[in-house]
């Protein structure tokens, strides 16, 4: 086994002793270094070295916590792609976890979003290739999944709720990365910015659309992190400063062997007054948490939604001798009151703690916000009112929104699934584009006048039917109201441009609707405010 081989491994126990200028091996280290060696020289058959040293390396990390991980080199060139540039393939984020290969998030606009891929989603199938239980790395996965503009790949996912595996069909594109899915005025005061995720152009794209927003009149703000699953911590940073005056502290990192390092805001805040709602719910992490954490604690808006994921843990990246790295968890994220973001698990069972939506719908917490439960140890108080926050993981609303679930029926999660709704709303555009332009000049007027015929539910079957997809007309009577503003939405993106697919989708967006009635009641905002109000959930 060559020298460089021995010492990748070898250097995952010894990161702090080579960072400080120490050589010498730990005990641990010369153990490990003399069971390889006698691996080489001993085992009755040649040992694939490179494959035992990732092998070796992934299952260490694996004993340690949920996100510390091992990149190899094509991992590593491939890393930031979620954050910035641009890139053909499908249009997801994914982790490969326990030979299972989890959505972590859907690139907006991209091809799987367009044909109903969720976050949380498990891909089984990669054209009729079993890619579950099978041991394969980040950058198998990438070459199954990704691929020339136009081509096509056929998946079969696994979703929580859903028995039975959806199939659909990805025409691959070029996937463009923007932060900002939505930017628009809901009404004459109040302005709606959805962040998607925290990239290196993040802040610019925020200041562009606050200022177009500001141009419209806006006076309050509804900034939507729904579904955000982060990204860059300065950025993060960078976003809560225009919310906060100079000086306060944002967010603090604190580790064993990493000394407490604090972001503060600056005097460059552009939107330090004006009521400011933020929407979360159990998909926005990291980046997401740190600005939500840090507007609750500084009682600067109100936080509305559902409990955040609670991924609080600071990631960093050590290179290897040949090109590879490990991304090792070296600290926690805190807010300014001290709460730590990270969620609770058990070194070695990241089953378990991927696990934790469902535990969260099974216990009641997704449904009722009177299911969780705080002990006085985990209560905290906000910097200026004064006001109960709470620790324990993630950021807890201020305002609790439970999860609605009665108009999604089998029928309608297969529609979404075999891209059936999706490719009636673009077949519907592409036969009537110039004569409904012509009837609906802008997104406000489409809303408004256009309605879906009856004679695209009747295609809708038929689709379904060529799909072999059995229909249920009770089921659709259910999911009607859902089913027809989804393909009016993505009608409207088709149309307009990604911000009109949220004008209309937003009105059953049940978050939305309850951080807008707040943000237009002054009585109440300012009662969240200040913790007097004795309405604390829908």
């Amino acid at each position: 086994m060559s020298r460089t081989t021995l010492s990748l491994i070898v250097s995952l126990l010894l990161i702090s002793q080579f960072s400080s200028g120490q050589s010498r091996l730990s005990p641990d280290g010369v153990k490990l270094e003399r069971t390889l060696q006698m691996i080489d020289r001993l085992y009755v058959d040649d040992v694939e070295t490179s494959r035992l040293t990732e092998v070796a390396i992934r299952a260490m990390l694996l004993e340690l916590d949920p996100h510390s991980s091992y990149l190899d080199k094509e991992e590593v060139k491939a890393m930031n792609e979620p954050l910035q540039g641009n890139f053909e393939g499908i249009g997801i984020s994914f982790n490969m976890l326990t030979d299972t290969l989890y959505v972590m998030e859907v690139i907006s606009g991209g091809p799987s979003q367009k044909v109903g891929l969720m976050p949380g989603d498990k891909i089984i199938y990669v054209n009729d290739s079993l890619i579950a239980g099978i041991k394969m790395n980040n950058q198998d996965v990438i070459k199954k999944l990704r691929g020339p503009k136009g081509t096509t790949v056929d998946v079969k996912v696994l979703r929580r709720g859903t028995p039975q595996l959806l199939e659909f069909r990805i025409v691959r594109d070029k996937i463009p990365i923007y932060s900002i899915d939505a930017s628009y005025m809901v009404d004459k005061q109040t302005g709606y910015i959805r962040l998607s995720r925290f990239g290196i152009n993040s802040s610019e794209e925020f200041l562009e659309a606050r200022k177009a927003l500001k141009a419209q009149g806006m006076k309050n703000l509804i900034l939507d992190l729904t579904g955000n699953g982060g990204g860059i911590l300065q950025t993060a940073s960078d976003i809560a400063d225009q919310f906060l005056g100079a000086g306060k502290l944002v967010v603090y990192t604190e580790g064993r062997n990493q000394p407490r390092q604090e972001l503060r805001t600056t005097s460059a805040g552009s939107f330090e007054d004006g009521r400011l709602v933020i929407l979360v719910d159990e998909g926005s992490a990291s980046a997401s948490e740190i600005v939500a954490g840090a507007v609750q604690d500084w009682d600067r808006g109100i936080v509305v939604g559902r409990r955040t994921f609670g991924k609080g843990l600071v990631q960093r990246q050590l290179p290897l001798p040949d090109g590879t790295m490990i991304r090792l968890t070296v600290a926690r994220y805190y807010t300014p009151t001290g709460r730590s973001i990270q969620k609770p698990y058990r070194e070695g069972h990241i089953d378990e703690y991927h696990r934790d939506f469902y535990n969260r719908l099974q216990n009641g917490e997704m449904m009722h916000a009177d299911s969780i439960r705080f002990p006085d140890s985990l209560k905290f108080r906000t910097l200026v009112n004064g006001r109960t926050v709470y620790g324990g993981g993630g950021i807890m609303p201020d305002f609790f929104v439970p999860i609605d679930t009665n108009a999604v029926t089998d029928l309608h999660r297969n529609l979404i699934g075999r891209g059936i709704v999706n490719k009636l709303a673009i077949a519907e555009v592409d036969m009537n584009r110039q004569v409904m332009l012509k009837s609906y000049p802008d997104v406000r007027r489409f809303k408004s006048d256009y309605a879906i015929p009856e004679s695209m539910i009747d295609r809708m079957k038929e689709m379904a039917h060529a799909e072999k997809l059995e229909w249920n007309d009770e089921q659709f009577r259910s999911s009607e109201k859902l089913i027809k503003l989804q393909i009016k939405a993505l009608m409207a993106r088709d149309l307009f441009d990604s911000s009109a697919y949220f004008v209309i989708i937003n009105d059953e967006n049940d978050i939305f609707r309850e951080g807008l009635r707040i943000i237009g009641n002054s009585s109440l905002y300012s009662k969240l405010l200040k913790g007097t109000s004795s309405v604390a959930s829908k």
